[in-house]
């Protein structure tokens, strides 16, 4: 066709006519078909191709499983209570709190610190809301940590917030209910499961033991079903002891929340419970059309466990060691950006998940995390060390700071102080001459004049330091202050 008559075709109207025309027929019979919103389930699919969605999977979902796990071990609570004597633990939307710091046998639960009284109750958004009460805790500083299924927090409580006394309701994704008057604030959860941690200040003195009880009398959960605007107090002192649905752990870490063994048997209800966020669609209908032809191939099922025990052997597991993940936040500490917030970044996700599970958002604490000294050595039981801290530059906090000693598996040293951080809550810490503050951690004592700033170590055996700040200050927030090197000792 020469220029002459396409120009003539294009005056006339021609050309656009024809494409409209084209644009405007029906698809092709089976389109739709050929063009399926995710994976044919029914299609037959490779060994290796399920390997390699297992694997992803196994990792991705890693944080969720744990958690949901957690709340199927508090649905066997009998009562409210305390597992095994050392844990809060409480049937599904009740609440159970310790009334003094966490005691250094518990294992389920790693990273736990000891500057305040914990609680813990899960809620089971899927079933029914669930009121939290906020009483009055006057100066004393406290947050209550409320996450997801995937340990994202989606209610923001405590005293950085400016929180009042008084109800506040937690629904799940897809509740439509009347709120009824008395309830202050609705925080709305992405997924059924709610994990619900108050954190109350306590100093190491048997004074402010006995001063905290009157407030943290006052925290509590329960089913709205149960809200008639009046405050329930209880009296933390007195919980019975409870024994443990899963036993001990292995090995002196932390009980073994995911099973590979049993994951994709897990999976589906623990997807169910957590829809996917936007753009994780694909993801959703990929997995579960694996876990379709599993269903009816034992030998796809074999493979995929195989390559979920690898994973978490290979992938999982390296990430307890706080060095092998995290941002660089100077003198060879690592830290976070985006503790409970963590979206899709997948990897922060599980590697917080296996080190240090149900931190609090990044408004609320910031966590700092040490394997190394000055040199770039593993720090060990078998060396001294000082951590020194200019005049006026201990961690920048409106509310207060520690640093604790933690094992390899990440639970705490025992010592003959029973001594397991250092911070705000010691009293009696003494400055240097010029102001500073130096902290001996080392595994025999420093001398009867600095022992009031002693953090014992394991004779011999590698451990982790960890600074924690609750209230973070802007400077500690965007890294403009710097943690002190951890100081080989000669």
């Amino acid at each position: 066709m020469n220029k002459k008559l396409i120009f003539a075709l294009i005056a006339a109207g021609l050309i656009a006519a024809a494409t409209t025309h084209a644009q405007a027929k029906a698809p092709s019979p089976g389109w739709s078909d050929a063009t399926p919103g995710g994976p044919d389930a029914s299609v037959r699919i490779t060994e290796s191709y399920a390997r390699m969605v297992a694997r992803d999977t196994y990792f991705w979902a890693w944080p969720m499983v744990n958690i949901y796990n957690r709340r199927l071990a508090f649905k066997q609570a009998p009562k409210v209570g305390l597992m095994n004597g050392t844990i809060p633990y409480a049937p599904l939307n009740r609440m159970s709190m310790l009334h003094d710091y966490i005691k250094p046998e518990q294992r389920w639960v790693a990273c736990p610190n000891q500057d305040v009284a914990y609680g813990a109750g899960i809620a089971a958004l899927d079933e029914t809301p669930v009121v939290v009460q906020v009483p009055d805790m006057g100066s004393r500083f406290w947050v209550y940590q409320i996450v997801d299924t995937r340990t994202d927090s989606f209610a923001q409580m405590g005293a950085m917030y400016g929180t009042r006394p008084g109800f506040y309701l937690l629904v799940g994704p897809g509740w439509k209910g009347k709120v009824p008057a008395g309830i202050t604030k609705v925080f709305r959860s992405t997924t059924g499961t709610a994990f619900v941690v108050p954190r109350v200040f306590m100093d190491d003195t048997a004074e402010d033991r006995a001063a905290i009880q009157s407030a943290i009398a006052g925290i509590d959960i329960y089913p709205l079903s149960e809200f008639d605007g009046k405050p329930k107090r209880h009296d933390w002192t007195h919980l019975p002891t409870l024994s443990s649905p899963t036993g001990e752990s292995d090995g002196g870490g932390e009980t073994k929340w995911v099973i590979p063994e049993k994951f994709f048997d897990e999976l589906p209800m623990v997807l169910k419970d957590t829809p996917p966020l936007h753009g994780e669609e694909a993801r959703y209908a990929q997995i579960n059309a694996v876990l379709t032809a599993a269903k009816d191939d034992p030998a796809l099922k074999r493979a995929m466990i195989d390559e979920a025990t690898k994973a978490d052997q290979e992938l999982v597991d390296p990430l307890l060691q706080f060095r092998n993940w995290g941002r660089p936040a100077g003198n060879h500490w690592t830290t976070t950006r985006n503790n409970a917030a963590f979206g899709t970044d997948y990897f922060t996700r599980t590697a917080v998940a296996k080190s240090n599970i149900l931190v609090n958002a990044a408004a609320e604490t910031k966590y700092l995390y040490q394997d190394l000294d000055a040199n770039g050595q593993r720090l060990s039981g078998a060396n001294r060390y000082t951590v020194t801290f200019p005049k006026g530059q201990t961690p920048p906090v409106d509310g207060f700071w520690s640093l604790t000693m933690y094992d390899s598996a990440h639970f705490f040293v025992p010592n003959l102080l029973k001594r397991y951080s250092l911070g705000t809550k010691n009293r009696n810490l003494k400055l240097n001459a010029d102001g500073s503050l130096t902290l001996y951690v080392q595994a025999d004592s420093p001398g009867a004049d600095k022992e009031a700033n002693w953090l014992p170590s394991p004779s011999g055996a590698p451990f982790s330091l960890y600074l924690r700040a609750y209230g973070p200050k802007p400077s500690i927030i965007d890294g403009s202050w710097t943690p002190p090197p951890v100081i080989l000792a000669h």
